[in-house]
């Protein structure tokens, strides 16, 4: 008897436990009525404080969001806002969100892309899925210069007279991605790697940069591509689908507050691809904050005040 009340209490504990737990980084922030999600990448760390501060900005400091840090996947904040835990995100990427929430087969057509996720999103979740901010951050083969120009590669189809030769890095979780992973890519073009080697994204780049590997899977928008003079290799059979860089919010949220899709409009299409690898670099290779790169970007264009919505910088 004494053991099953003790059994009684450790389950009763363990339930009060879970009902009390909530994703990384959603602790306190319940109250503010902006909260925004952000992933554990630099990328999205500094797309987040730049939706805050433009924010900030354009309300004359009436508004100050929180930003929910560091969650893992794309799935944790599109369920962070479904819970209403969150109700923005500052960066989604249109591939992922594709097979990942919202349950559709990859879609290598980027306006297609982006119609059937606004479209979605609107319909099942009521949450708007706004225009990109201009960067696409898609995966990307690449080789060092050095390489590029003795094996004489150019695309990703150069790769496969030497995939039983060269020594391929690629991102862990995507050896078992559905859809645009490496078992979809090997049927894509036709062969496969002899030597394949998974590891954390940060260390694909040193891997290629201290002749490790020949070939690593990386990411287009990365900054260590410039810092390292890497050669990314063109998809040219178009296996990758876009991975548009867009930020989102609940209908609910902009109903509330309508100066904020003013806010966001004002940020379609400002930051290109180079210019994303370079404010990744300032915070991976420099090692500013990403508070820091996305205030001075900011500072540096002038909040956008004079820039119409859709307009490049």
């Amino acid at each position: 008897m004494k053991q099953f009340k003790k059994m009684f209490i450790v389950m009763l504990t363990s339930l009060l436990v879970l009902s009390g737990c909530s994703l990384p980084g959603l602790g306190g922030g319940s109250d503010d009525p902006i909260r925004i999600t952000s992933l554990d990448t630099s990328e999205s760390q500094i797309m987040a404080h730049l939706v805050r501060l433009m924010i900030e900005h354009d309300s004359d400091g009436e508004l100050n969001p929180t930003i929910i840090n560091n969650l893992g996947a794309s799935t944790l904040q599109h369920q962070a806002v479904l819970n209403g835990d969150a109700n923005m995100s500052a960066v989604r990427y249109s591939g992922t969100e594709m097979t990942g929430p919202l349950e559709q087969e990859p879609i290598t057509d980027p306006e297609l892309a982006m119609q059937t996720a606004k479209d979605i999103f609107s319909e099942r979740f009521d949450q708007i899925y706004f225009d990109s901010y201009g960067f696409d951050n898609s995966y990307a083969f690449m080789v060092t210069k050095e390489i590029a120009e003795e094996y004489d590669l150019e695309t990703t189809s150069d790769l496969e007279e030497f995939q039983d030769e060269f020594r391929f890095g690629v991102y862990t979780t995507w050896l078992q991605r559905p859809g645009d992973g490496y078992d979809g890519f090997t049927e894509h073009y036709g062969f496969s790697f002899s030597s394949i080697s998974p590891m954390q994204i940060g260390l694909v780049y040193d891997a290629l940069d201290n002749g490790s590997l020949e070939v690593a899977l990386g990411y287009t928008s990365d900054g260590r591509i410039a810092a390292y003079d890497l050669v990314v290799l063109e998809d040219d059979l178009q296996f990758f689908p876009p991975y548009d860089a867009t930020p989102l919010a609940t209908k609910e949220l902009l109903n509330e507050y309508p100066g904020l899709t003013d806010t966001m409009d004002k940020l379609d299409g400002i930051i290109t691809t180079d210019m994303m690898q370079q404010l990744n670099y300032e915070a991976d290779g420099e090692g500013k904050e990403p508070a820091v790169v996305a205030e001075e970007f900011l500072e540096e264009n002038n909040y956008f005040e004079d820039t119409e919505s859709g307009d490049q910088s």
